[in-house]
């Protein structure tokens, strides 16, 4: 029986981009970049974020996040519902700016989604290097349709990759992210990941990555040097990240979900046997 695919399905640039590990680290950036915004770190303050293993959290947000783009369509309403059920609880005044938050706010939910947009396609570019600009923007294009499944409003959504973009510059240069102590607890996790953490030996490296690639004013706040000597390591980096990721076996080159499918369709004979234990074709 052929399984729903879902929304996307696997011909989906979302599936392309998000089924990769290396993409997944980029999620370090957009969590260090939602985390600079106080109104957004407020709300994830209220809900005990940093209490009873805040790891397991960060977890499984991010599972929610990705039922959205490899689940079937029963799957990816309930995520969105389990997250649009938290938002809603989530909204109070904000002690450091004394702004009011609404965890519903769709310039809230926006730059969220923006991070984690941007961030996808920039780990892509650098650590997969396949798609081009009418990929880029085809991406952009099925993750508004996750956007709307939690609560974004189309057209708030800039259309195009560079006026998001420009969109997610101006936020920056409006003066309303900083490095509250709230987001230096966030980074202070990646900086030093819990025990229980999976993948726990090179998340110390992956949190460099994510630093690195931050835009300047955000590297800033968090108080990280960029000088010549670490941009070529950097650069090294990423490049020898795109040489070896083709020659990984599948288990570490894709991320669980996509995994899971595999699997499933290899068991419905829908994947010829001389594939099944290898990666697809690129």
């Amino acid at each position: 029986m052929t399984r729903d695919a879902g929304y996307f399905g696997p011909d989906s640039v979302s599936w392309q981009v998000h089924r990769e590990v290396t993409v997944l680290f980029g999620g370090a950036r957009a969590v260090l970049m939602q985390a600079a915004h106080p109104l957004v770190i407020a709300g994830a303050r209220e809900t005990g974020f940093y209490e009873r293993n805040p790891w397991k959290r960060l977890q499984r947000t991010l599972m929610l996040t990705y039922a959205l783009t490899f689940g079937s369509k029963a799957e990816a309403h309930a995520a969105a519902d389990r997250i649009n059920e938290v938002h809603a609880r989530i909204k109070g005044v904000d002690p450091v700016t004394g702004l009011a938050y609404d965890a519903l706010d769709p310039q809230l939910l926006l730059w969220v989604h923006s991070c984690l947009v941007d961030s996808a396609l920039l780990f892509e570019a650098l650590t997969v290097g396949r798609l081009d600009d009418a990929g880029r923007q085809r991406f952009h294009e099925e993750q508004m349709l996750a956007a709307e499944l939690v609560r974004i409003p189309r057209e708030v959504i800039p259309p195009t990759v560079p006026e998001l973009r420009s969109h997610m510059q101006g936020v920056i240069e409006s003066g309303i992210l900083r490095a509250t102590d709230s987001a230096r607890r966030v980074a202070q996790l990646f900086h030093q990941p819990p025990r229980e953490a999976e993948w726990r030996p090179i998340l110390r490296g992956v949190s460099r990555l994510a630093f690195a690639t931050l835009p300047p004013e955000l590297r800033e706040m968090y108080g990280i040097p960029m000088g010549p000597a670490k941009r070529a390591v950097v650069a090294a980096t990423f490049a020898a990240t795109r040489v070896l990721r083709p020659l990984l076996p599948s288990r570490y080159r894709y991320i669980a979900p996509y995994q899971e499918w595999r699997r499933a369709r290899a068991e419905d004979g829908q994947l010829p046997a001389a594939r099944r234990s290898s990666a697809p074709a690129e």
